[in-house]
C-alpha cells in the first residue's frame, strides 16, 4: 500500500526533513583531510540529537544484521551504506557520500550528498555534478498524474547520456513513518510505467551513479556496497512531497 499523508502528517514530514537537511549540511562542512569516517559519524549523531531527533540508520535491521553507525558514510569506490571507522581517513582528492536519515516526531527525513575534498580529478568532479543534476531531473518529474517510471527514466536518460552508469541494485522509495515504504523508485525504467503519483505521497529520490561500470560487490563488513571495478561512485538524495503543483523538496535547506 502506498501511503497518502494527511495535512498533519505532512507538517511532521516537513519538520523531519528540515532536521535531516540541517544535520546533513552541518556534517558536510566537517568533511576535510585528516578526519576519519568514525569522527564524521559521531558528529552526525550529535547534530541529529541536538535537534531532538534520532538516527533512522542506527540499528536498522536487514535479516540478522543490524547497522552499527548513525549515518552512512561512503568514500570514493563505496556506493552506499558505508560504516564509519577509525581506519578510513579522509584525504585530498576523495569524494565522500553522506546519507543522513532521521526520525522526528515519528516521521522520517532522508537525504544524501556527495562532498568533494579538493583537489578532485576532473572526471570525478564530473561524476559528482552529473549525479546531483540527475536528482534534479528526477524531481522535476515528481508531479501528480505522472508515474514512477517518469522519474526513473528521466534519471537514466540523463546519466547514461553523459556516459556514466546507473546502480540498479538499490532504488529510491516511499518514506514516512518508516524509512522504506512503497513505492520503490528505481533510477532506470520506462516512462509512463509504474504506480501513479498522487498528492500527499512522500518519496525519496536518490540516484547512485558510477564512473565506470554498473557492477557492485559488498565489502567484508556485509553492509558497504562498492563498485566492482574500484572506480568512484556518487550519491544524492532528497525527500519529496507530491503536491497539486510543483514538487516540494522537504529536505531542501532553507538558508
Amino acid at each position: 500500500m502506498i501511503s497518502i499523508k494527511t495535512a498533519e502528517q505532512i507538517e511532521k514530514m516537513r519538520e523531519a526533513g528540515r532536521v535531516a537537511a540541517t544535520a546533513l549540511d552541518r556534517l558536510a562542512q566537517e568533511v576535510k583531510p585528516g578526519v576519519t569516517t568514525y569522527d564524521l559519524d559521531q558528529l552526525g549523531k550529535q547534530f541529529i540529537e541536538e535537534m531532538g531527533a534520532v538516527s533512522a540508520c542506527h540499528n536498522y535491521r536487514a535479516g540478522s544484521k543490524s547497522f552499527p553507525s548513525y549515518t552512512c558514510i561512503s568514500v570514493n569506490e563505496e556506493i552506499i551504506h558505508g560504516i564509519g571507522t577509525m581506519k578510513r581517513v579522509i584525504k585530498p582528492g576523495d569524494i565522500v557520500s553522506l546519507d543522513v536519515s532521521v526520525v522526528k516526531n515519528g516521521f522520517i527525513g532522508d537525504n544524501a550528498r556527495t562532498v568533494m575534498v579538493e583537489p578532485v580529478q576532473e572526471e570525478v568532479s564530473f561524476l559528482v555534478k552529473t549525479t546531483q543534476e540527475a536528482l534534479l531531473k528526477g524531481i522535476k518529474q515528481a508531479r501528480a498524474g505522472n508515474r514512477v517510471g517518469d522519474i526513473s527514466n528521466a534519471v537514466q536518460r540523463f546519466v547514461e547520456g553523459k556516459g556514466l552508469s546507473i546502480v540498479k541494485e538499490f532504488v529510491g522509495h516511499g518514506v514516512g513513518k518508516t524509512m522504506h515504504e512503497e513505492p520503490q523508485i528505481p533510477n532506470y525504467g520506462k516512462p509512463k510505467s509504474g504506480p501513479k503519483l498522487l498528492p500527499g505521497m512522500t518519496i525519496a529520490i536518490e540516484p547512485m551513479v558510477n564512473l565506470g561500470k554498473a557492477g557492485i560487490r559488498y565489502a567484508d563488513d556485509g553492509w558497504t556496497a562498492v563498485t566492482a571495478d574500484g572506480l568512484a561512485s556518487a550519491h544524492f538524495e532528497h525527500t519529496v512531497l507530491i503536491t497539486d503543483g510543483e514538487p516540494e523538496i522537504l529536505t531542501l535547506l532553507k538558508k
